[in-house]
């Protein structure tokens, strides 16, 4: 692909329009700037959008967020809405990492205090928070149980004295896909997922302590919880070897599907399977289990932060505790209604690295955003700035209610390694001032800031096109890798 197959909409918005291609069934849209624009066409992302553009049922358009980078048959980044009537789902516009998801908790401490303890907060987090490829978890439960959780997501873990009240409500969804269906889970990703619950995994998760450096919006921020000058905590996982196994168990079975219902893909990975065939509605009901999974695995994970706050600054501050904010998923199926052409149609809509932006009034936020819109996440990299955002009516009317989740790569795993010294980041980090807990070095160079597109620049292409508005600033105060 190159810049001029493109036109451009909008200032943020570009289109290859339908005719681009033969077997494209809707324009395919991309917002970015100039310079992300550019990156985006370093990999073959851009390919991978309109490529989507031809799968059946779509509607409006396929279109993909600034953070857009290549992925498994359809970009990260990238969102479409496919009618439930005569659409599709697809495992790989979900991803393999089902609800990897971010969460943010606010809290009363002043960065300045917190300053004294933030090495041995930094250890006992990670001491706490299992961390690592294939790392076990603390939380032990039987075959019976498993499937509870599985089923009930957040109110499970509020049964089991994981979760406050207040934090189920501030979970999308309340924590809880209903569709989540267990006997569509195969036996390997079960024996894979009960034993780690409440883990962080490797890879770009992350727990982060930050300050609040800048609040772009009093109103919203206060209703968050969000003061300047105050610590937040980050949280970035997903479901773990369990969401992984659900999307291989998937993957393979849809080869005989895309064949069964003769629905022609210009990329293999792409494959899918209708939305109500029985192989579409076995998937939805595996993935809502594993969303489920996600939605918990997050949870005792802020249960471990909390216990670890209070192991090191009880009796030393007067207000250690931690409330959540929002946890909002960016690899998700959902099926959602969105106006189309004036009419109200339902549509399995697809956000693979692309996270959720209802606006104000949307039913399902808690009462407190009613009048704000949903809180977005979106975290930075290693020693650069996170944001916290809302969601706007126009995103609903653009995205399908979609914006950006983070900040995108623009190098590969792989060159990160053999080109950034672990060690030599470390140093980096420490000397400005943020305290690093990491797995390992090597797994550290993967995840440098440089191996990222410039989180601020994605954030001010979602919020010059009118998708998202600016909340509050983050910055990293510790860090705890995987």
């Amino acid at each position: 692909m190159r810049k001029q197959d493109f036109q451009r909409i909008e200032d943020y918005v570009w289109e290859i329009p339908a005719s681009f291609r033969d077997d494209m069934q809707v324009p395919a849209r991309l917002y970015a700037s100039d310079r992300l624009l550019e990156a985006a066409l370093g990999d073959e992302s851009v390919d991978q959008l309109v490529n989507t553009a031809t799968l059946p049922g779509l509607v409006k358009y396929s279109l993909a967020m600034p953070d857009i980078h290549q992925g498994y048959g359809f970009p990260i980044g990238g969102v479409i809405a496919s009618r439930t009537g005569d659409g599709v789902i697809s495992p790989g516009g979900v991803g393999y990492d089902i609800n990897c998801g971010v969460r943010v908790l606010s809290s009363g401490i002043e960065a300045e205090d917190i300053v004294p303890f933030l090495s041995e907060l930094a250890s006992t987090l990670y001491r706490n928070c299992p961390s690592g490829v294939g790392k076990g978890g603390n939380v032990k439960l039987n075959d019976k149980q498993f499937k509870s959780l599985l089923h009930e997501g957040s109110s499970w873990a509020l049964k089991a004295g994981y979760a406050l009240p207040e934090d189920v409500r501030r979970t999308e969804e309340q924590g809880c896909l209903k569709a989540a269906d267990a006997g569509k889970v195969s036996s390997r990703a079960l024996s894979r997922g009960i034993g780690q619950v409440g883990t962080l995994g490797a890879g770009n998760h992350f727990i982060e302590v930050d300050i609040v450096d800048e609040v772009f919006d009093a109103n919203a921020a206060d209703a968050m919880g969000l003061v300047r000058g105050r610590v937040a905590v980050q949280v970035h996982t997903g479901s773990r070897g369990f969401g992984h196994q659900v999307c291989t168990d998937y993957v393979r079975q849809f080869q005989e599907a895309v064949r069964r219902y003769g629905i022609s893909l210009p990329d293999r990975q792409l494959i899918c399977a209708p939305f109500h065939s029985e192989e579409g509605q076995s998937y939805y009901g595996a993935m809502c289990a594993a969303a489920n999974y996600a939605f918990v695995n997050r949870q005792v994970l802020t249960h471990h932060i909390r216990r670890s706050f209070e192991q090191v600054l009880s009796g030393k501050l007067d207000d250690w505790h931690l409330r959540l904010v929002y946890d909002i998923a960016h690899n998700m199926a959902k099926v959602e209604k969105h106006n189309v052409d004036g009419k109200t149609v339902e549509v399995v809509v697809h956000r693979k690295g692309a996270t959720r932006a209802f606006g104000p009034g949307y039913e399902g936020l808690p009462p407190e955003y009613k009048d704000i819109g949903q809180p977005v996440l979106v975290p930075g990299s290693m020693g650069t700035s996170s944001w916290v955002l809302t969601g706007t009516e126009d995103s609903m009317n653009q995205t399908f209610g979609s914006s950006c989740h983070g900040a995108g790569r623009v190098m590969s795993r792989k060159k990160a390694k053999s080109t950034i010294r672990g060690d030599q980041l470390r140093a980096e980090l420490e000397e400005s001032g943020i305290s690093v807990q990491a797995g390992s070095l090597p797994g550290l160079a993967e995840e440098a800031p440089r191996a990222y597109k410039d989180v601020d620049e994605v954030v001010k292409v979602v919020t010059g096109a009118g998708i998202a508005k600016k909340v509050a600033r983050l910055i990293p105060l510790a860090v705890i890798k995987g």
